[in-house]
């Protein structure tokens, strides 16, 4: 275009731009590929362990399960209450849980995340009947600290929703798992375990996509005829066409593939066999019980077990990993919900006598009470955890 007011403009041309490469080829260089960790965070941890992996399902099942299950006791000081508002709420904490469903998943929060945070909401203040504990999912939840970096409160977020609840005595609590680097927040058992979750579940997956590929590893074709030459394109296409239609897919699996032609087959992948297939998935799954603390005989794993027979074992679980989860919450229950319910002397523990798996060892410390001839019989009942006879 040009304009003729008030001036005339030249037009100019311009070359147009040229870019050759002057003969310089190109260097590629590749690195060891670092292996592909999942995600710390609590949302991938029950993804891929809880929701896909059996190990971790059935272990963290196990635990939340037996220690939801085992009562729970009161105590003002030394005398043990049958009744109280406090064993009410306890077993049942809202309106659409009853007390052990509410713990197996506190429990769950607590394996998978580290953390477990419950909300008390009360509808009338004075009625310590008309309260309910509600647990907040962890991946939603942040730890808000004061000006002096104590945590203060709890942040709460749901969709379009934020709101924050003190951390107190009828506000909030927050169990959580000692954590080495980390002021707020707790640490999971299975992120000790993670390389161990990721190895067990590559290997289900390499197991299946070998399933799905006619249970034959990957290979190659190669093409050597003795008075040399290269396939034409119609014969790679048939070829290919050939290997797609026939020789793929779980349907066609142990189908002998005929060669001709100058065709021969050359594996490139290792066999399950030089794999060790076998026991890589069993030594990630005994690593994974053990960041658990569940016995592996207790899950079916093979091997490495160290327990004389299924009940030692089931002994163990109990005293080494189940009675050590639920004295941590109630003690921490005990110092939430104390000045709410009763002062400084309420406590909460529980009935380590109806658990079905410690029976065998209260039989053994009734007959060996029973057989002390020196003590009375108030004292034999302090001794097996009970009160004087009035």
């Amino acid at each position: 275009m040009e304009w003729n007011w008030p001036f005339k403009r030249h037009r100019t041309v311009v070359p147009s731009e040229r870019k050759q490469a002057g003969g310089y080829g190109y260097v590629s260089i590749h690195a060891q590929a670092e292996a592909r960790w999942s995600k710390r965070d609590f949302v991938t941890l029950s993804r891929e362990g809880y929701m896909r992996n059996p190990v971790v399902h059935r272990a963290v099942r196990m635990i939340a399960e037996a220690a939801g299950a085992v009562p729970w006791l009161l105590y003002e000081g030394a005398r043990e209450l049958d009744r109280h508002p406090a064993l009410d709420l306890l077993a049942r904490p809202n309106g659409r849980q009853a007390g052990n469903t509410f713990l197996e998943a506190l429990y769950g929060n607590l394996l998978l995340s580290g953390n477990a945070y419950v909300e008390m909401i009360a509808a009338d203040e004075a009625n310590l009947a008309q309260r309910e504990l509600h647990l907040l999912r962890p991946d939603r939840v942040s730890v808000v600290a004061d000006s002096a970096g104590w945590p203060s409160a709890l942040e709460y977020r749901a969709g379009t929703i934020k709101r924050k609840v003190a951390l107190e005595p009828g506000g909030a609590a927050h169990l959580a798992l000692y954590h080495p680097v980390d002021d707020h927040y707790g640490f999971a058992p299975l992120e000790a375990a993670l390389i161990a979750l990721d190895t067990h579940n590559a290997a289900g997956r390499w197991n299946k996509a070998l399933l799905d590929n006619s249970a034959r590893p990957s290979g190659a074709l190669v093409y050597a005829p003795k008075e040399g030459g290269n396939l034409t394109d119609e014969q790679f296409d048939r070829l290919k066409s050939e290997l797609e239609d026939g020789y793929s897919g779980t349907s066609r699996a142990g189908r002998p593939l005929l060669l001709e032609g100058g065709l021969d087959w050359k594996a490139m992948s290792l066999t399950p066999k030089d794999m060790d297939f076998i026991e890589a998935k069993n030594s990630a799954s005994r690593d994974i019980a053990l960041a658990f603390g569940v016995p592996p005989m207790l899950l079916g794993i093979p091997g490495d077990n160290t327990y004389a027979n299924y009940q030692e074992a089931n002994r163990a679980f109990y005293r080494l990993t189940v009675l050590p989860l639920i004295a941590r919450t109630a003690r921490e229950f005990s110092a939430w919900l104390g000045p709410v319910f009763g002062g400084g002397e309420f406590r909460l523990w529980f009935d380590a006598d109806q658990i079905e798996g410690l029976a065998a060892e209260r039989d053994a410390l009734w007959a060996r009470v029973s057989a002390a001839d020196f003590l009375s019989d108030d004292e034999k009942r302090e001794a097996v955890g009970y009160s004087r006879q009035a």
